[in-house]
């Protein structure tokens, strides 16, 4: 009897001193830090450290010039006090319709000298607004996001690769095909250690052997993480 009760207090204390190490140990793992990307649609992105939320060429104007539709539950799941940065302002980039309903932080080629009050406002964070070509439109910009010590690279339509060659240690570059195309024929590397390839037509077709450094992104809704 006395065993069994000195066995039993035992096994007591150490299901006591157990706890505090799972606890610690859950929480170890709930704890990662990272940058999260969602690809919405063209070049429509949703990136979030949980603290802040970003829009990137989103709302556009569903199916636009053929390119990719996405489901109406995609604005009523916008965040408050969200920021939303556009390339430009066609219309599978943009939506001044769609914005209109919101109280919005909104930056694009009409006022992208005022990007420098993210710089002041959010934790570990700074952009750089890059004026790039594109044929279709006369104010086209692409960024730089530096954030939590991770560089992303937004390009936009541009098949301008002046700013984006000159760029050192890119975590992500999210670009249209047509630049991968233009660096390879302009032999121009791009230093970057992965690439998302967006605005893909939604029937277009990849084939051949896909490299390990990029991801085509067809899949909407789809999950980029950042670890930081």
């Amino acid at each position: 009897m006395s065993y069994n009760t000195t066995l039993m207090k035992s096994n007591y204390i150490k299901s006591i001193l157990l706890i505090p190490i799972l606890f610690i140990s859950i929480n170890g793992f709930s704890q990662t830090n990272e940058i999260s990307i969602k690809f919405i649609g063209n070049a429509g992105l949703y990136l979030t450290d949980t603290k802040t939320n970003i829009y990137i060429d989103f709302p556009y104007k569903s199916g636009a010039h053929n390119y990719m539709k996405y489901n109406k539950t995609e604005l009523d799941s916008i965040k408050d006090n969200s920021i939303f940065i556009f390339t430009h302002r066609h219309s599978d980039h943009y939506s001044k319709k769609l914005l209109k309903k919101k109280s919005v932080r909104k930056y694009g080629n009409w006022n992208v000298s005022k990007l420098e009050e993210l710089n002041n406002s959010i934790d570990d964070f700074s952009i750089q607004a890059f004026k790039t070509s594109h044929k279709f439109t006369f104010s086209h910009y692409s960024y730089l996001i530096t954030w939590h010590n991770k560089k992303i690279y937004i390009n936009g339509d541009t098949g301008d690769l002046e700013p984006l060659s000159k760029i050192k240690n890119i975590d992500w570059a999210f670009v249209p095909y047509w630049i991968l195309y233009n660096a390879k024929d302009q032999n121009i590397k791009i230093d970057a250690k992965h690439f998302g390839v967006y605005h893909l037509y939604p029937t277009q077709k990849i084939t051949g052997t896909i490299p390990a450094d990029k991801i085509f992104l067809q899949q909407q809704n789809k999950v980029i993480s950042i670890p930081y």
